[in-house]
């Protein structure tokens, strides 16, 4: 990154794919693998349909996301609350891969805040694009107000959007903190905000660090490393629901402590009714 696009507000991970990302998991067969990009490749003419507004859109977006997920050899595990089908919240979560949108996109399809560059990644950006995301450049403040008021207004008009408030990529074994920034969007527009916590694992159920997408990593080294896998679980925890009060700050700290699962279990339900939070 040059010094003109650097400053002190962007969020940094130390992890990296050498000290962080272990690649000595069970390999898939090659009839598996192979079978996996041959659902890859008849996948690729399906997805021009998620632009075109449907009845049913949504369940055709999750659909999408989890045949995406099978092509790496992905599961998913929800647990925690119910999904509340309410219209206009914010969904948070924390941020170990470019995988995530396709997770998260499989349990509460919506609009996505991400980096701007996956719009022109090969074979994820057009889909990118097709799900509607809204681009955010990690270096520019300038254009950081801009993101906050179009969320807000997709949140107005009843649109669930999810956001990555740690601003970039962890390995999953670490992680950072919540800027505040982005929950202004749910102030402004007096939405709730739904955290989720979202982990990958191996099959013998131990935390995996192959979907990180951190450090000097490739988006082609990361595809590889799932697509010839065994199998990859990908854990989301529905925390509970988070009112939005009117400070950003404290709806982050909330946010992450769901996320986290660092809030305790010493508060009462009146100190919770308090804070903003709904039981799950």
């Amino acid at each position: 990154m040059s010094p003109a696009l650097d400053h002190p507000w962007l969020p940094r991970a130390t992890c990296t794919t050498t000290g962080c990302v272990c690649t000595g998991a069970d390999r898939s067969t090659p009839l598996v693998v192979a079978a996996r990009i041959a659902l890859a490749v008849l996948l690729v003419p399906v997805l021009p349909l998620l632009a075109v507004p449907m009845p049913g859109r949504a369940r055709l977006q999750r659909g999408c996301c989890r045949a995406v997920l099978r092509c790496f050899g992905v599961r998913i595990a929800v647990s925690g609350g119910p999904i509340r089908n309410l219209r206009g919240v914010l969904v948070v979560s924390g941020h170990v891969s470019w995988l995530d949108v396709f997770v998260i996109g499989a349990v509460l399809p919506g609009s996505f805040v991400a980096r701007a560059d996956l719009l022109s990644w090969p074979a994820l950006g057009p889909l990118a694009r097709l799900m509607r995301i809204i681009p955010i450049e990690r270096a520019s403040l300038r254009r950081l107000p801009g993101v906050v008021a179009l969320v807000a207004a997709r949140l107005r008009a009843g649109r669930t959007v999810v956001a990555f408030p740690e601003g970039t990529t962890w390995c999953g074994r670490a992680a950072g903190r919540f800027y505040p920034a982005m929950f202004q969007a749910a102030v402004d527009a007096a939405r709730p905000v739904q955290p989720l916590r979202l982990s990958y694992h191996h099959t013998d159920g131990s935390l995996s660090t192959l979907p990180a997408y951190v450090g000097d990593d490739t988006l082609g080294a990361s595809m590889r490393r799932l697509i010839v896998a065994r199998r990859t679980v990908a854990r989301v925890h529905v925390a509970s629901l988070q009112l939005p009060g009117a400070d950003r700050r404290d709806l982050a700290g909330r946010c992450q402590a769901a996320v986290r699962d660092d809030r305790g279990h010493g508060h009462s339900a009146r100190a919770d009714a308090a804070r903003g939070v709904v039981p799950a």
